[in-house]
């Protein structure tokens, strides 16, 4: 059976500032699931993956408030990452069992904690570009700058939120795990926020960092690396455009390699949004000649089937 990697954006979870709550959250992604348990009726095996950006940033509030006002310890961004693979795997575990069930499927779903290998000494450590968090007012970013020490960006026409370091995927380290469930049959629900960072010291032993890393692209290394057939990634939009916020908006149907290396090349595609889904594909398609598809959740099915979204092909 044929092999993709799903990369499920974490804003796909919060449709919008009044609808955040965990059971907001298990609704929200009873509409993803339904189209990738979909998918995997039609024949494929699957992995997935996706973002976790403000549930990070819930989790950081939490933790300031908790250590302003009770005197607790702050939670740093590993375990952060640790804790939402942990609540959102569980939510994406609930809601496809129940797609199995009421579908007569015979298939199980599994979550596995990831940690992915990061140079300690990369140059993001020192040039924050990660978004984190909600989205805010100019105003309420100023002041979490001013008065917390908060590196803030606005956020592709959005808003503004904060910002970490984003170092490089270079390694999964659950790598063989997450193969051998995927071709024993199960869903397997991996390397959520991009995987857990951490650094090999010099004595072998492995270390956790203050980071979060970029899902789009660990997807595209552990598509790679498990010689996936598709990767696909959803995200809020059917298809990619060019000029997207100008007068000159057009929609990308298909493209080739060459062709979308030369739009992400050109600058045509915003480093906060689209820009790392774009080099997710083009780095898996050069990795592995296979496919890539960007698209929203509704069109996942069709999108695998080379029906929907951008579809970009060596």
């Amino acid at each position: 059976m044929p092999l993709a990697v799903v990369a499920v954006g974490g804003n796909a979870l919060i449709k919008d500032p009044s609808h955040q709550s965990v059971a907001d959250q298990y609704s929200a992604a009873v509409e993803t699931m339904k189209h990738i348990a979909s998918m995997v009726r039609s024949g494929w095996e699957v992995v997935i993956t996706h973002g976790n950006g403000p549930q990070v940033g819930f989790i950081l509030m939490r933790s300031d408030l908790a250590s302003r006002y009770a005197g607790l310890h702050c939670v740093p961004l590993d375990s952060c990452g640790a804790d939402t693979q942990g609540a959102i795997g569980y939510i994406f575990q609930q809601v496809l069992r129940n797609e199995f069930i009421m579908n007569s499927m015979e298939k199980e779903s599994v979550t596995l904690v990831t940690r992915v290998l990061v140079d300690e000494k990369d140059p993001a450590f020192g040039a924050p570009s990660k978004p984190i968090g909600p989205f805010l007012t100019l105003e309420e970013a100023e002041k979490r700058k001013t008065e917390d020490g908060w590196q803030v960006c606005e956020d592709a026409g959005r808003g503004w939120r904060r910002i970490v370091a984003s170092p490089r995927p270079l390694e999964i380290l659950e790598e063989n795990a997450i193969r051998t469930l995927a071709r024993a049959g199960f869903v397997v629900i991996a390397a959520g926020g991009g995987g857990i960072p951490v650094y090999r010291r010099p004595d072998g032993i492995i270390a956790g960092l203050e980071a979060v890393i970029d899902k789009d692209l660990t997807s595209a290394l552990l598509a790679s690396r498990v010689k996936a057939d598709l990767l696909l990634i959803s995200t809020s939009v059917e298809r990619i455009y060019l000029d997207y916020s100008g007068p000159g908006k057009r929609p990308i149907d298909r493209a080739g390699l060459d062709e979308m290396r030369g739009f992400f090349k050109e600058g045509s595609f915003c480093s906060g949004s689209m820009g790392p889904k774009v080099e997710a594909a083009v780095t898996y398609i050069e990795n592995t000649g296979g496919r890539a598809v960007i698209t929203s959740p509704e069109n996942i099915t069709a999108a695998a089937e080379g029906n929907a979204g951008t579809q970009i092909t060596p």
